[in-house]
């Protein structure tokens, strides 16, 4: 089954990101790959023209080098949306270590890029304070960890650690009393 494809411009890492786009959406979805995790300035160049142009989105691996380059992007272009597969999602099938858009089911990618993120333009974001995230349970304590993956996966903000998890609540404006009422429904 074909997808309607997004109208932004996907950046992903490569070309086998590229192809499963292909395979999920057909040949109009519109792709830039970064070829690596060293962002050369022609691509940084293309990724700008297609911001401005079309609206991008960034769609990268959960992992190491995928949180890189998308730090590296939205230093360059702040309102670019984001899309998150879990590393669960990007295994796909797959049993190896290797993480990747290009092993996800074509299911996980549409409900990643549907899923998608806007950071809010705000000049006073509001940032909850790390002693909340404490009570709340998502920093310092036994089952941190696994409290900001359900926060994570629930908010569509990807894989992330505490001081990560304070910053993409404030990017996407997600408020204090928002994240308690999903904590205190059973955060499913």
């Amino acid at each position: 089954m074909i997808y309607t494809p997004p109208q932004e411009v996907i950046v992903v890492e490569g070309r086998d990101d590229t192809k499963r786009l292909i395979e999920v959406f057909g040949s109009q979805v519109k792709t830039i790959e970064t070829n690596g995790s060293a962002l050369s300035r022609p691509v940084q160049k293309q990724i700008s023209h297609a911001a401005q142009e079309f609206g991008i989105i960034i769609f990268t691996d959960p992992d190491y080098q995928g949180d890189r380059i998308r730090r590296l992007i939205t230093q360059a272009v702040p309102t670019a949306k984001q899309a998150y597969l879990t590393p669960q999602e990007a295994r796909g099938n797959r049993k190896h270590d290797s993480l990747g858009i290009e092993h996800a089911k074509p299911q996980a990618i549409v409900a990643a890029l549907e899923a998608v993120m806007t950071p809010q333009k705000s000049e006073t974001a509001p940032v909850i304070p790390t002693s909340v995230l404490v009570s709340l349970g998502l920093i310092g304590h036994p089952q941190a960890k696994q409290n900001r993956q359900r926060v994570a996966q629930h908010f569509h903000l990807g894989h992330l650690n505490g001081k990560q998890l304070q910053k993409q609540l404030a990017r996407y404006q997600i408020s204090q009393a928002t994240l308690e009422e999903f904590l205190e429904e059973g955060g499913d």
